[in-house]
């Protein structure tokens, strides 16, 4: 945290954008207890597992035909998948069909799911990835063995077509599958957020939601606009490398935690931001512009959009002069009166509380009263 934001939370003043279905409450409570603004807009919804036909079908079939190694790859849906077959009545069977081979668990939350379920792995790998088990798969021999791969939202082509490839026997098992949300108007007003740089950081948890934003974005053709958005003005993080892995695609630059939980995301957040903040020494003043707000020698201080619009085309030549026509470009609304400007300049400067902080320059337009000794601190202009 920077000196000015001693006693401030690290993430006010700042908008997150979440986008997760599953977990979205206890994301947000984490996001809001440190200060931050929300938006949710879910990119998905889960399809409910004792309704699924696909998934019973594979699990009759597991049940009947029981396979040699059973590869696990998460914690809920691993749980789902036994309590869905409790309810179908066949629970006991599934949990002898899979206790007969062996199990691999790709990470630390389904080997718990595993073991509360009364059955022990025999490997996981240490980094949680789907293409280390495959490797250990294929390192092991894998030719006429009868495998269930455990599927997590979305296909894992790649390790199927290798396994298939290798000679193997594979049951693909859907314990969950993500659809659209039913409504779709709370993504699609993070999505213009977004496109209006109302959001200072979109967060995704689950791979599965990157391709569902996209896609609805596509329909209502504002895809590239919101790739370009998630290049340039908003910081994206991603829950893990698997997340973040279409993005990285598509080349969109993504944050992700050295462990892939919500607790190391926030915390990484956490650190991040403050550190990106725009820090201006301004008349006698230490100004730190945020997302949706300025603090001001450490006190917040909210601003509204056009005014905070003003001060970032402001900050980017601080103590130069500024013309009423640039900063009238950048206010919403694509007002054609520059009496715009100084109506927004006069809440924007009602709002900072220290009026000699930005100084008119008559008959040219405005400038940022920087202390000529100093130097200007921070990253980016949030």
């Amino acid at each position: 945290m920077t000196e000015t934001a001693v006693g401030v939370p690290p993430l006010a003043g700042f908008t997150v954008g979440v986008t997760a279905a599953r977990r979205a409450e206890e994301l947000a409570a984490m996001l809001e207890r440190r200060g931050a603004q929300i938006m949710h807009g879910a990119a998905l919804r889960l399809i409910p597992l004792a309704d699924d036909a696909e998934l019973y079908a594979a699990t009759r079939r597991l049940v009947e035909d029981p396979p040699d190694i059973t590869v696990a790859t998460t914690g809920i849906g691993f749980r789902g998948w036994v309590e869905a077959a409790e309810g179908w009545g066949i629970g006991d069977e599934l949990l002898a069909a899979l206790g007969s081979g062996v199990l691999l668990a790709r990470g630390p939350k389904v080997r718990g799911q595993i073991r509360t379920c009364g059955l022990v792995e025999e490997w996981s790998p240490a980094s949680e990835s789907s293409a280390e088990v495959l490797d250990h798969l294929l390192a092991r021999g894998v030719d006429g063995v009868r495998i269930a791969v455990q599927l997590h939202g979305e296909p894992l082509p790649d390790m199927v077509d290798a396994l298939t490839m290798a000679g193997a026997d594979v049951v693909q098992v859907p314990v969950y599958r993500w659809a659209p949300p039913a409504d779709l108007g709370p993504l699609d007003r993070l999505t213009d957020a977004v496109l209006c740089c109302g959001v200072d950081v979109l967060t995704f948890t689950s791979a599965p939601a990157v391709v569902s934003m996209l896609a609805r974005a596509a329909e209502r053709g504002v895809r590239e606009q919101l790739l370009d958005a998630m290049r340039r003005h908003v910081m994206v993080m991603c829950v893990g490398p698997v997340t973040a892995a279409p993005l990285e695609a598509l080349d969109v630059p993504t944050l992700q935690p050295a462990r892939s939980r919500l607790g190391a995301m926030v915390r990484h957040l956490e650190a991040e931001m403050p550190a990106r903040a725009r820090r201006l020494p301004v008349a006698g003043h230490r100004l730190e512009l945020r997302g949706h707000a300025v603090l001001v020698d450490g006190e917040l201080r909210p601003v509204p959009p056009a005014g905070m619009a003003l001060l970032r085309v402001l900050a980017r030549r601080p103590g130069r002069v500024v013309p009423r026509a640039e900063l009238l470009a950048a206010l919403p609304g694509n007002s054609g009166d520059e009496h715009a400007v100084e109506t927004a300049m006069t809440r924007l400067r009602t709002a900072l509380r220290e009026p000699k902080l930005i100084q008119t320059v008559v008959k040219r337009g405005y400038r940022l009263a920087l202390d000529p000794t100093a130097q200007p601190a921070g990253g980016h202009c949030a």
